[in-house]
């Protein structure tokens, strides 16, 4: 470290942002660039521990003490390359990632943890800026084929990984642009999608083929896949979980990343707005307090809703971490986003019970109880109803956060590949399905999951067919780093 002492002199600070009634207005990123002199600040608050828990905290065993050491350090290249050695996109992770890295950070058992997910999104910002990010396509091509179904992190990582090792890589994806939930799933305010092209301009440059509006099992025929000598299948867990209750097909119902999706592409140019999938003018009831739920709170207020409140099943997280969630695991203790602080009445322990619609058959309203979860030693959590606590709310607009039951079972059927329970498609540890040429990674393979573990799953798949195309690879396990191709 630069200053050794860091973590003595210098307290954790984020990033700044626009004030709520401007950031509100648009749908641009509002964060703003601490700048050089603070971030080498940050960096040098990182204790170098003898054994750095963030390691274990991080799916991509992202090098964290060695690129907060390169910023303390004013290093800028060296740590642009010893993160890109790991992650293949930390400009997204940077961004969208809850960061369990900070959650297991040795700092934070006494203070505020280092704040590394504000040092990786920076390093790739000043890559970018400086030019040292370049397209570095393989200097030898091995011939062989491999198809990608899905361009969101997993298949993006699991592409270019391959890329690097000289297959020939095409990258199928059944929408009109790249990139996923990326680009359909995440508000242009938390990722503005210029990002995503950027890194896109890069990939295609390297050699990597992409084809849009490919989707395949539907309009794409699963025999043409024969035509590669390894799949890698990345379509994500899109089946939408329901809430299955009366009224539940009342017009003003609507699935969350429906309501998102439909918002990315007006923002994007790609579709004119539709009043079912708008909020403006509309008292809004978000079900759900995952980041899904975040997302449709802050994209409703920008579309101009009355009101918006948000619901959440479980009882009220405290502030601290309790006894039963101890330090490094993830700390389920209260999430407030910058959604959340423009602003929503949230609600926990309560249940939805009933949507009430009009005679055209609108929704109008809802009815909800209060619930209480009973524990029992040995057991699981049971929810029991608060007699005399109903509650009925007027809405026009419900918006359905419940998350994903796993991917669609339409490919894996006509493949012919096993599932489990929760259609996740069935792989062992070397992401090979019971076809022995297609593997699986991501949230198809896992279930819905985080961004970072996304991106781990497709290097680690990657890994696995090349050494199934060349019965060896040169390409990295989890946290060993390879001599990067930014």
């Amino acid at each position: 470290m630069d200053n050794l002492k860091g973590f003595l002199e210098y307290d954790r600070k984020d990033e700044e942002t626009d004030a709520v009634e401007i950031r509100v207005k648009n749908y641009n990123e509002f964060n703003k660039d601490p700048g050089n002199t603070e971030l080498k600040k940050q960096g040098s608050r990182c204790m170098d521990c003898g054994i750095p828990f963030c390691h274990s905290g991080c799916p991509l065993g992202n090098l964290i003490p060695d690129f907060n050491t390169a910023v303390s350090k004013n290093e800028w290249k060296k740590a642009s390359d010893i993160l890109h050695a790991t992650n293949n996109f930390p400009e997204f992770t940077g961004r969208l990632c809850p960061a369990p890295c900070e959650s297991a950070c040795v700092l934070g058992i006494i203070q505020p943890p280092v704040a590394i997910e504000l040092i990786e999104k920076y390093i790739p910002e000043r890559a970018f800026k400086e030019g040292w990010i370049k397209a570095n396509p393989p200097k030898h091509r091995t011939g062989k084929r491999v198809a990608v179904v899905g361009s969101g992190p997993a298949g993006l990582a699991a592409a270019q990984q391959l890329n690097r090792v000289g297959h020939l890589v095409t990258v199928l994806e059944r929408d009109t642009k790249i990139g996923g939930l990326l680009r359909y799933g995440i508000p242009d305010f938390k990722l503005e999608k210029r990002i995503i092209d950027r890194r896109l301009a890069v990939l295609m440059e390297e050699g990597i083929h992409f084809e849009t509006n490919a989707n395949v099992g539907i309009n794409y025929e699963v025999e043409k896949l024969k035509d590669f000598d390894a799949v890698v299948l990345c379509g994500g867990a899109t089946q939408k979980r329901d809430l299955p209750i009366p009224g539940a097909e009342s017009k003003g119902v609507v699935q969350a990343m429906e309501f998102l999706k439909r918002n990315n592409e007006i923002v994007d140019g790609l579709a004119k707005p539709t009043p079912a999938l708008s909020a403006k003018d509309k008292h809004v009831i978000v079900i759900g307090g995952g980041d899904t739920g975040s997302d449709c709170v802050g994209t409703s207020n920008r579309q101009g809703a009355k009101s918006v409140t948000n619901f959440e099943i479980m009882p009220m997280p405290s502030s601290n971490r309790s006894i039963e969630n101890p330090w490094p695991y993830w700390p389920f203790t209260l999430k407030t986003t910058s959604s959340h602080e423009e602003g929503v009445e949230r609600n926990w322990s309560i249940s939805t019970r009933e949507f009430i619609k009009d005679e055209d058959g609108n929704l109008k309203g809802l009815k909800t109880i209060e619930i209480e979860w009973i524990h029992t030693e040995g057991g699981r959590p049971q929810l029991k109803e608060i007699p005399g606590s109903e509650k009925e709310w007027p809405c026009d607009l419900v918006l359905l956060a419940l998350g994903f039951t796993g991917p669609e079972s339409t490919l894996s059927h006509q493949l012919g590949l096993e599932v489990d329970t929760r259609t996740n498609i069935k792989a062992g540890s070397d992401y090979q399905t019971n076809i022995p040429k297609i593997f699986t990674a991501g949230d198809m393979r896992r279930g819905q999951s985080l961004i970072v573990w996304a991106i781990s799953e497709g290097r680690e798949a990657a890994r696995h067919v090349d050494i199934f195309l060349m019965g060896k690879t040169s390409l990295p396990t989890k946290g060993e780093g390879d001599l990067p191709s930014v």
